[in-house]
């Protein structure tokens, strides 16, 4: 991997985070495309970049992290993905995150769900309005929906917000519950990884790490403004859209 590739990859990170397309999709069939070989250090970047977008949740949402019973929710939620994950961790970054079979599928599959389910999803009037409002049961059921995410090209952001719209959320709402979900879910994926894969980074390695850190850092920034913008006026449909052409292009592209 080269410094162009860190920032490419990192850019692309920051833009597909928070969107419902899939980072992780993105990042695997992007890798491809630049002719990256998997191996442990691929993937551990493709997961440890995540933290950089991660942290401009932190940097927008900083007060949310101060309230202890709002902070209690975040834990009820991200406890079926933190369980899930844990158990088929070796599984998941084995042969899941090197699968692009997989990633073009959960595209296309998740492309097709996201516009069926605009189509028939209307929000009720009493839907809850406000991430602080959110209560136990609903913070658990969005972290169940989560847990389905960790198929690489689901999208984490994807599966939190149909959950949240299911659970009786409005738009905005489960959005920014969505991004707040983000935080101990990747710190804990990244976290864990690194832990286990630390040893077999040589210094360089370090470099690109950070340099693909901080560009997904600044790229998310904007990407959660835009989002936020979008959803006030538009349905999630155009992403579906987005998603089956992006699987049917890859599939011609890479598996063909």
């Amino acid at each position: 991997m080269t410094w162009l590739d860190s920032i490419i990859l990192g850019v692309l990170e920051g833009i597909t985070e928070f969107l419902p397309i899939s980072s992780t999709g993105h990042l695997i069939l992007a890798s491809e495309l630049l002719g990256l070989e998997p191996s442990t250090f691929l993937s551990s970047f493709q997961i440890a970049i995540q933290l950089g977008a991660i942290a401009a949740v932190v940097v927008l949402y900083w007060k949310s992290f101060l309230d202890l019973k709002f902070l209690t929710k975040l834990f009820v939620a991200f406890l079926p993905t933190g369980l899930v994950g844990f158990l088929v961790y070796p599984y998941i970054k084995g042969f899941l995150l090197g699968n692009s079979a997989v990633v073009v599928a959960s595209l296309f599959i998740g492309g097709v769900v996201l516009i069926v389910f605009e189509l028939l999803h209307k929000e009720k009037p009493e839907s809850l309005e406000g991430v602080k409002q959110i209560t136990y049961t609903q913070a658990f059921l969005v972290g169940c929906f989560q847990s389905i995410a960790i198929i690489p090209g689901v999208s984490r952001s994807a599966a939190t917000i149909i959950g949240g719209l299911i659970v009786g959320m409005r738009r905005v709402t489960i959005v920014e519950f969505s991004f707040l979900l983000a935080v101990p879910t990747m710190v804990a994926a990244t976290g864990y990884d690194l832990l286990k894969s630390a040893d077999t980074f040589a210094f360089d390695d370090l470099g690109l790490l950070a340099l693909g850190f901080c560009t997904a850092f600044i790229v998310a920034l904007l990407s959660m403004r835009f989002l936020l913008s979008v959803v006030r006026k538009y349905s999630f449909i155009p992403f579906g859209i987005y998603r089956i052409v992006l699987a049917i292009l890859f599939f011609v592209i890479v598996l063909m």
